[in-house]
């Protein structure tokens, strides 16, 4: 599997000595923004053994070969048991190759060299790729109908599991995962509240009360070990995960802010807010804040690694007051989270009387496409297909999100299970999910039948989400949300957007960095307009409007 990155960085030569001498350049398609017992030897559809007919038309196991795009965290898969189970249940051996970073830069050298594995797997490829290399990946539609068992019940039980599977064309060429107990919205801003009350302050309703209270993190040593180590404001690399662009939704838009492109929808009309007055507002707000020393100095050039660290402080006192992620206990920790509340939408003033809002993400958070795909490179597709039905036995789906039975979730022995502690008591539960599975990256089906007991991490969810559930509540989700992982492009407009978007992005990282640490704003803000619409954003609006008006028709 080794060759396959050998591949890459021998094209990436070549690429590299091409544009020297011609100076093209070669864009990016958009993508779509950031945790036991034995298993049966067959695929088996409600996840209890079965028979040996998975591996009837095999006497030896068959090697196939895969390329996971996982997490920074993940630990080699190799090392996963249930992952094993899994492979043995097929009568496969799976060579893996993993990337942990860079794969947007890996992927389309690789792509169009057309020396690809068997399979990919976790967050490798998008429809835009099916559009783009056609002929490359393997429609799946006859071979389900086989060799499946597993899938045909899921898209049984779940028609839109189907849908969202299904390419414009006709065909099935990658396979989704459903997880099924995320929460509506993907994004928590959480603030020290002992520090709050050590300065006697109370917690902050608008933006211009944030700023007080930032200041005072900067100036008055709320974490008490006499030096000015306090980072009053953080948040996560770029412009999506768990980002300040959230706070807009507390300017009356709705969207999915995880993913990082802007698009969202406002009475029935498809939009992007990195081009909206209320975004320059905030990108005033957050200049402001930076120019005072209030924000994080690295907060453009840190990784997630990094953010996650410096949220987690030293052992002796926490460093961030105001900061953005999963929930307090993956954010900052175990030592610091109980310091830590969630607190509702920030109004951007104080006679603001416009709707508030909070992150929708629903749809991506327990929805996705192409978890798992084969291209027509694989020479045993029957293997191949009966490995890729194994993910959605209910019992490894599970296992493939949370972690293998024994180690991370327990089986009670009467049908019921529950997600374990972390082994590792320096490791909050979301960090040990990540870390010894594919998680959220993964394939998998959690069937609505399925009886498990979550996690501390998952559980306190709930209570977290209390200060976001009537701004979540007043949202018109028929009319006000973009369905994500739903709308399917044509071939043509999907290479189209991706072109579009590869232009796009630039524009809006850049100056979303610059404007911030630099400022500028204020007299840029015509001109890039100007660049945004010359980039395509109209045309790039026209074509998704036509298409969430038809997936509207549908409904």
């Amino acid at each position: 599997m080794k060759k396959y990155l050998a591949v890459i960085m021998i094209i990436s030569i070549l690429m590299l000595l091409t544009v020297g001498c011609t100076g093209n350049r070669t864009n990016e398609s958009e993508t779509g923004g950031k945790s036991g017992t034995e298993q049966s030897e067959s695929s088996t559809i409600d996840g209890k053994a079965g028979t040996e007919q998975s591996k009837s038309s095999t006497t030896d196991k068959v090697t196939l070969t895969a390329i996971a795009v996982t997490h920074s965290l993940t630990k080699d898969i190799d090392t996963m048991t249930h992952i094993k189970k899994m492979e043995e249940a097929a009568g496969v051996t799976v060579q893996w190759e993993q990337v942990r970073s860079g794969w947007g830069e890996q992927k389309s050298v690789l792509l169009a060299s057309g020396d690809v594995p068997d399979l990919f797997v976790g967050w490798a490829i998008n429809d835009a790729d099916f559009s783009q290399y056609p002929g490359l990946f393997q429609p799946l539609n006859e071979l389900i109908e086989k060799f499946a068992p597993n899938v045909q019940k899921m898209f049984a039980d779940h028609p839109e599991l189907k849908q969202l599977s299904t390419h414009s064309d006709g065909n099935i060429y990658g396979l989704p995962r459903y997880q099924r107990f995320w929460p509506r919205n993907m994004i928590r801003q959480m603030i020290n509240k002992e520090w709050l009350d050590k300065l006697n302050l109370e917690v902050p309703t608008t933006w211009d009360e944030l700023y007080n209270v930032l200041k005072a993190f900067k100036t008055r040593d709320p974490n008490g070990n006499g030096q000015a180590d306090e980072i009053p404001m953080d948040w996560a690399p770029g412009t999506g995960s768990f980002n300040a662009t959230v706070m807009l939704s507390g300017y009356g838009i709705v969207a999915a802010f995880g993913d990082g492109t802007g698009w969202y929808v406002e009475d029935g009309k498809v939009k992007n807010y990195f081009v909206d007055e209320r975004y320059k507002e905030l990108v005033q707000f957050l200049h402001k804040c930076y120019k005072e020393g209030l924000v994080n100095p690295e907060v453009f050039t840190q990784d997630y690694t990094k953010y996650q660290a410096l949220g987690r402080g030293t052992d002796e006192v926490p460093l961030v007051g105001f900061t953005f992620g999963w929930e307090p206990y993956d954010r900052v920790g175990a030592k610091w989270a109980p310091q830590y509340i969630t607190i509702p939408p920030l109004k951007p003033y104080a006679d603001y009387d416009g709707p508030v809002y909070w992150d929708y993400n629903y749809y991506g958070l327990n929805y996705g496409a192409n978890h798992i795909v084969m291209t027509t490179k694989c020479e045993n597709k029957e293997a191949a297909m009966r490995f890729m039905d194994q993910f959605y036995d209910p019992i490894n789906g599970m296992q493939v999100l949370f972690g293998a039975l024994g180690e991370c979730i327990a089986d009670n022995g009467d049908g019921t299970y529950k997600v374990l502690p972390p082994q590792d008591p320096q490791m909050d539960p979301g960090t040990w999910k990540w870390t010894n599975t594919l998680a959220d990256a993964g394939p998998m089906y959690i069937s609505d039948s399925l009886n498990l007991t979550l996690g501390s991490d998952m559980q306190a969810l709930a209570e977290y989400d209390k200060v976001y559930k009537p701004y979540l509540d007043a949202i018109d989700v028929d009319n006000d949300v973009w369905p994500g992982p739903f709308i399917k492009f044509s071939q043509e407009d999907n290479s189209e957007m991706s072109l579009l978007w590869a232009d796009l992005s630039n524009l809006i990282n850049s100056h979303y960095a610059k404007w911030i640490t630099e400022g500028g704003v204020e007299a840029e803000w015509d001109s890039y307009i100007k660049e945004m619409n010359n980039a395509g954003l109209p045309r790039a609006i026209e074509i998704r409007q036509k298409y969430y008006d038809e997936y509207k028709a549908k409904q």
